[in-house]
C-alpha cells in the first residue's frame, strides 16, 4: 500500500475522473448514492485521508470538535464517558474530523471560564458530555459556536441535546421487577443532581403508581451529593425485596454495602442497573441492567453538530435513543411468586 494515497490512485482504481471522486468524498451534489458509498469504501480500503490542514485553511475551518467533560464526573463515571468519547472519535473520523477532550474544571465552571480550545479557535463545535451548572449552559449561549448536549439536558427548549430514553428505560425495568411479584422496591439515586437521575426515578414511580404500589420515601435512596460525589449508601430500616439503580457502578456499590451487610444478591434482593457499563460485568452475579446504546447517540450528538454548522438556525430540541433490558442473575423472581401470576 502507498504511503500517500491520492485522489487520482483512488480515480485510476474505480476508472472515473478526479473530480468525480472529489464530489464524493466531499458529499457534494453530481454523484449518485450508490457511487459516493463505494468511492468511500474504496478510499477506505486504500487508506486515503482527507488533508484537512488544506481544507481548513481554505474554508476556514478547523476539522476540530470539543469534547467537553465537566472534571467532577472523571472518578465517577470516567469509565463510561471515556467510551462516549471513543465513539464520538470515531463518527466523526467519518466525516474527516478529530475531537480535542476538555475537562472542565469546577473552578472554570463556577467562574464561568470558557474552554481554551474556543478562545483559541482551535474547535468548530462543542459536544457538552456531561451535566454541567445552569449558569454555565447560560453562558454557553452566549457564544458563537454550534453546542449540543449529549447525555443531559436543561429546562431550556431552544438547547439541543441527545439523551438515552432514562424515563421508559426504568419505566420499563421496574415494571419487569413487578412481574417478577416484587413490590418493595427501592430507587438508589438523589433526585437533585442530574436531569439523568430525575428521569429515572420518575420511571420508577410511574411503574409504582400504574401498579398501585405506594411510594416508600425510605426507599428513595441517596447515592451521591448534589454536586455529583458519591457518598457511602445507607440501606433503609425495612429491607426492599428489590433495587433500581440509577447507574450500574451504583448497583456495584450497592451490591458491595449488602453482601458486606449479610445479604445475598439475587437470593434475599434483586438488583437493577442503568447503562450496561463494565461495571456490569463486574458485579457478582453479573447486573441485569438497561442497555444504553452509546453508539447511536454518539452518530446523531456529531451529525446534529455537523448539519448546525452547515446551518447556524438548525434546532432539533430533545433527542431521545431508546435502550433495551439486559437480562443477568442479580434478578430473580421474588419468593413465593408463581411465574404469570
Amino acid at each position: 500500500m502507498k504511503s500517500h494515497v491520492t485522489m487520482r490512485d483512488i480515480a485510476d482504481r474505480l476508472g472515473v475522473s478526479s473530480v468525480t471522486i472529489s464530489k464524493a468524498l466531499n458529499d457534494k451534489e453530481g454523484v449518485s448514492s450508490e457511487l459516493k458509498e463505494k468511492i468511500k469504501l474504496v478510499a477506505a480500503e486504500m487508506g486515503y485521508r482527507f488533508n484537512t490542514h488544506a481544507k481548513s485553511m481554505k474554508e476556514g475551518l478547523s476539522y476540530n470538535l470539543g469534547i467537553v467533560i465537566p472534571e467532577r464526573f472523571a472518578g465517577t463515571v470516567h469509565s463510561f464517558y471515556l467510551q462516549f468519547y471513543q465513539l464520538l472519535s470515531k463518527v466523526m473520523d467519518g466525516y474527516h474530523y478529530s475531537g480535542i477532550l476538555h475537562m472542565l474544571s469546577e473552578e472554570d465552571e463556577e467562574r464561568l471560564v470558557l474552554p481554551r480550545i474556543y478562545t483559541e479557535r482551535k474547535v468548530d463545535g462543542f459536544i457538552i458530555l456531561g451535566q454541567i451548572s445552569k449558569s454555565y449552559v447560560e453562558h454557553l449561549q452566549t457564544i458563537d459556536c454550534p453546542i449540543v448536549f449529549l447525555d443531559f439536558y436543561t429546562d431550556q427548549n431552544e438547547i439541543d441535546s441527545v439523551l438515552t430514553d432514562n424515563f421508559f428505560g426504568v419505566y420499563e425495568m421496574t415494571n419487569y421487577l413487578i412481574r417478577n411479584g416484587h413490590q418493595k422496591i427501592a430507587f438508589v439515586g438523589n433526585v437533585h443532581a442530574t436531569s439523568s437521575i430525575q428521569d429515572r426515578f420518575l420511571g420508577y414511580y410511574k411503574s409504582l403508581l400504574e401498579h398501585k404500589i405506594e411510594l416508600n420515601q425510605d426507599y428513595v435512596i441517596k447515592d451521591r451529593d448534589e454536586a455529583g460525589r458519591y457518598i457511602d449508601i445507607v440501606l433503609p430500616d425495612e429491607m426492599p425485596t428489590a433495587f433500581v439503580c440509577n447507574n450500574d457502578e451504583i448497583a456495584y456499590n450497592l451490591m458491595t454495602v449488602l453482601q458486606n451487610n449479610g445479604y445475598k444478591v439475587p437470593e434475599d434482593c434483586s438488583v437493577a442497573g442503568f447503562d450496561n457499563s463494565i461495571f456490569a460485568t463486574l458485579t457478582n452475579p453479573p447486573l441485569t441492567t438497561v442497555e444504553v446504546d452509546t453508539e447511536e447517540m454518539s452518530r446523531v450528538a456529531v451529525k446534529f453538530i455537523l448539519e448546525k454548522l452547515n446551518n447556524p438556525d438548525k434546532k432539533y430540541g430533545r433527542t431521545f435513543i431508546k435502550g433495551d433490558i439486559i437480562h443477568r442473575e442479580s434478578v430473580q423472581p421474588y419468593k413465593g411468586h408463581k411465574k404469570g401470576s
